[in-house]
């Protein structure tokens, strides 16, 4: 009789592991949060991904609609609408947990952060993938919208309200609409001790740009003044007499189809 069974090889972790690292990296995440029970009885966003969990198994074990009813509940539980055919990895978490939707052919790597208001989209009808992909510690802003089948590398970051439709490589920062990189890539973007949520830092390119065009407007307006004589006589003895009098001042008029 065997005591002791051979180790297995690896295998897919099991839902009580997953779910575990889905609670545990919010306390790297979010600084308001103080202890498990509050984080198990009062974050929607832990919940949405709690539930999502278990929709996906259900989805892939071929039992669409009860995965499609579970998920359906926890959308009007949570505010956040996950289709259970998306692939999410470990570690994900979304911050507030309201208004975000993930697509049925989305895929998101491990170490992910949404805020609210996020949307992975998709921009056609066929069936095919048409759903983004986050590569690993993607951190994207409150209400950026990621459409189509596009593809954003690891450690991206994305500013609020960015509308991203292009791939955006790996450590690699990205705003506006349409969204545009503006730190390129192989620059450092994730800080040492993991999770870089400074994303309050972001530069403001718009801003720089008006900044420039104003300060290019100054020179301008210098340069400009040393071609301008200064009026220091009056009307009666200035030289444009012969035009504002006598018959200079009916034939403007006629040319101006004046009578």
């Amino acid at each position: 009789m065997m005591f002791f069974s051979p180790p297995r090889p690896n295998t897919a972790p099991s839902l009580w592991q997953d779910w575990r690292e889905d609670v545990g990296c919010v306390f790297a995440r979010d600084p308001a949060a103080r202890n498990l029970l509050e984080v198990l009885l009062a974050y929607p966003g832990v919940h949405a991904v709690l539930l999502y969990r278990v929709t996906h198994r259900l989805w892939l074990a071929d039992w669409k609609l009860s995965a499609r009813l579970v998920a359906a509940f926890a959308r009007w539980l949570t505010n956040v609408d996950i289709h259970p055919g998306a692939t999410i990895g470990k570690r994900f978490f979304i911050d507030h947990g309201a208004c975000v939707v993930i697509g049925e052919t989305a895929e998101i790597g491990n170490d992910v952060t949404l805020y609210h208001g996020v949307t992975l989209g998709g921009t056609t009808w066929n069936k095919a993938k048409r759903h983004p992909t986050l590569g690993n510690n993607v951190l994207v802003g409150a209400g950026a919208k990621i459409l189509g089948a596009i593809n954003l590398g690891d450690n991206v970051r994305v500013g609020a309200n960015s509308v991203v439709i292009k791939d955006v490589p790996a450590c690699c920062t990205v705003i506006g609409i349409p969204g545009r990189i503006i730190q390129q890539k192989g620059v450092k973007i994730q800080n040492p001790r993991g999770i870089d949520l400074d994303h309050h830092l972001v530069p403001d390119p718009i801003g720089k740009a008006i900044t420039c065009l104003v300060e290019r407007l100054d020179k301008l307006e210098a340069n400009q003044e040393k071609f301008v004589m200064l009026e220091t006589e009056n009307c009666g003895s200035c030289e444009s007499e012969g035009v504002c009098h006598g018959e200079d001042k009916i034939v403007l008029k006629q040319a101006a189809g004046g009578q």
